[in-house]
């Protein structure tokens, strides 16, 4: 199957045929069992996926699928660099379960997504961003989703870090502090930070704050300057710079998106 160019998160409610079909794509794809079920195989390896599971599938793996009777899936198209996820969570494709926060998430933006409030086409991209970040912000926090993905001896546990990080958005970041928790030396720890989140700590902690800003904008009760200390910056100023360079909307314009 060909795709159009993603450079966006995508979210989208999918039902999969009972006859075989392949595909690959250079986006990671994450399909969340909802209703029914289905089964994927990548490498050879076949697993039924149904609520509570899920397939994580790197970008450029050939995966072939089929749905057992009807069956519904909320599926998580994500392009490389574009949602702050830790890189290493995508290494290898596999199957996972989910736990009981992760499933009903899945449930909320699937109901919002059929509900009477779905965005229309050209008016979604809030609605794709928000429900890309709360999902991302879930699967890393699911241990089941990270099941086999534990850091190994001398590695870092890019779980751990990311957990961490978004708790302390609101505080600078001190990386000598960060290296000496985890146990490494300051360049030992960098080059360990790239390897498993994509990029350096100071980009990843930009993209996430953006990210997780976006996810508060949904709430009317927040101001900007509100959410921009909350996620660590000085003003409001330098929060709406920041966003406006990396979405291409100002936050209050966000906010006024219908979805």
């Amino acid at each position: 199957m060909s795709h159009a160019a993603v450079t966006a998160p995508n979210v989208s409610l999918r039902c999969y045929g009972a006859i075989e079909a392949s595909d690959v794509h250079d986006f990671h794809q994450v399909v969340l069992g909802l209703d029914g079920a289905m089964v994927m195989a990548v490498d050879g390896v076949a697993q039924q996926i149904d609520a509570g599971s899920a397939w994580l599938i790197p970008a450029g793996a050939r995966h072939d699928y089929a749905g057992v009777g009807t069956n519904r899936q909320l599926v998580l198209d994500l392009p490389a660099a574009s949602l702050a996820v830790p890189e290493r969570l995508f290494e290898r494709a596999r199957a996972v379960s989910v736990d009981a926060s992760l499933a009903q998430l899945v449930h909320r933006i699937a109901a919002h997504a059929t509900g009477d409030e779905q965005p229309a086409a050209g008016d979604n991209r809030r609605f794709h961003w928000d429900a890309a970040a709360r999902l991302g912000a879930a699967l890393v926090a699911d241990t089941g989703a990270l099941a086999g993905t534990q850091a190994e001896r001398g590695s870092l546990d890019f779980a751990r870090i990311d957990r961490w990080l978004r708790a302390h958005l609101s505080e600078p970041l001190r990386i000598a502090d960060l290296a000496a928790h985890c146990g490494f030396g300051m360049r030992r720890f960098h080059q360990l930070f790239i390897d498993a989140f994509g990029e350096t700590p100071h980009r990843y902690l930009q993209r996430l704050r953006l990210d997780t800003s976006v996810t508060l904008l949904a709430n009317p009760r927040l101001s900007l300057t509100e959410i921009a200390l909350e996620i660590g910056f000085g003003d409001q100023s330098a929060y709406t710079h920041a966003f406006t360079r990396r979405f291409g909307l100002a936050p209050g314009q966000w906010r006024a998106l219908r979805h």
